[in-house]
């Protein structure tokens, strides 16, 4: 495993990030520990959860297994998307729910503080400053240490950072963007503004909701799987367009000897804007070719020749003459 500064915070992390949405949905106890422990033996040390994950009990769970050795990891968690229950002020970005859930969260992870606590989304209802002053507050108190956020647009990092810069209040370190080879859109300006501001970039869905993977390709799709259970990938995934894609790199993976979802981790890893990917799985047989693209060398050329599979990224001024490799 590698290990690298987590932005500007002075933390060093894994180079590859566990995420533990499965955990207490579809992983039990038993298979979460197991893909924690095989986290653990490949030398990840940061940990990524939401107080959405499982209704609570991703935290729960994930807090009995870092019980013995929490000093040791970087562990994150989430607040902002609506929860179950009938109460309309159980999400969002108010200093009343944050402050409330941030107590949640410690008390079912079973520590005194968050590495980082994520705004899990923008909230249009609560102005930024009451939310960035509430995060604020927190790291004063010692219950979050880094602020971030994730699912925001560049120019609304941007105007957080500036909020935060005014006010003298604790910036905006780390953020959260999802990002595969068929989900590009933070290249055109979600990366090179994190690379401007030494953010560190924690990205989710490498695998592309599994796409990248191949699983879907053959006839009749697999009957556990993010497309088939949950509506909202595959709503996120229905353009054939990135089948077509996956196809293609399938047929590249088979060439290289190695399995998809190592190649599709390791392209994100390449970028030089990204921190750690983040993975999981269901079952540790699923999650080991993830955790194999910590070992794997891409080179310029390799990541040239996969990114050249997807349409070109829009740049972000339409001057398409300009336009630069990201890799390097």
């Amino acid at each position: 495993m590698q290990y690298t500064p987590l932005g500007r915070t002075g933390v060093t992390v894994s180079r590859l990030c566990m995420g533990t949405m499965t955990f207490g949905r579809e992983a039990d106890d038993a298979t979460s520990a197991a893909l924690y422990r095989a986290a653990r033996e490949a030398g990840i040390t940061f940990f990524d959860c939401a107080n959405l994950y499982a209704n609570g009990r991703s935290e729960e769970i994930l807090g009995r297994l870092i019980a013995d050795e929490r000093d040791d990891l970087v562990i994150t968690s989430k607040v902002g998307m609506p929860l179950e229950g009938d109460d309309p002020n159980r999400q969002g970005l108010s200093r009343r729910h944050i402050m409330d859930q941030v107590e949640r969260s410690l008390r079912r992870l079973g520590t005194d503080r968050l590495d980082v606590y994520f705004c899990h989304r923008d909230d249009a209802a609560t102005p930024m400053d009451e939310s960035l002053r509430a995060m604020d507050d927190l790291v004063r108190h010692g219950k979050v240490r880094y602020v971030g956020v994730s699912n925001w647009p560049a120019w609304h990092t941007a105007r957080g950072l500036g909020i935060c810069g005014r006010a003298g209040l604790a910036p905006i370190h780390v953020i959260q963007p999802m990002y595969s080879l068929i989900k590009r859109t933070a290249e055109i300006e979600i990366l090179p503004h994190a690379r401007a501001e030494g953010l560190g970039v924690v990205t989710y869905s490498p695998l592309g909701g599994g796409v990248l993977t191949g699983k879907y390709l053959a006839r009749g799709k697999p009957k556990r799987a993010r497309l088939t259970e949950h509506e909202m990938y595959a709503r996120r995934y229905a353009d054939r367009t990135y089948h077509r894609i996956a196809k293609t790199f399938c047929t590249h993976a088979e060439e290289a000897g190695v399995h998809p979802a190592t190649l599709a981790v390791a392209w994100v890893m390449a970028h030089p804007a990204v921190t750690a990917p983040i993975v999981g799985a269901r079952t540790v047989e699923q999650l080991a070719p993830s955790l194999a693209a910590a070992e794997y060398a891409m080179t310029a050329d390799a990541w040239s020749a996969l990114s050249a599979l997807t349409p070109p990224v829009p740049v972000a001024t339409d001057r398409d003459e300009e336009r630069q490799e990201s890799y390097t």
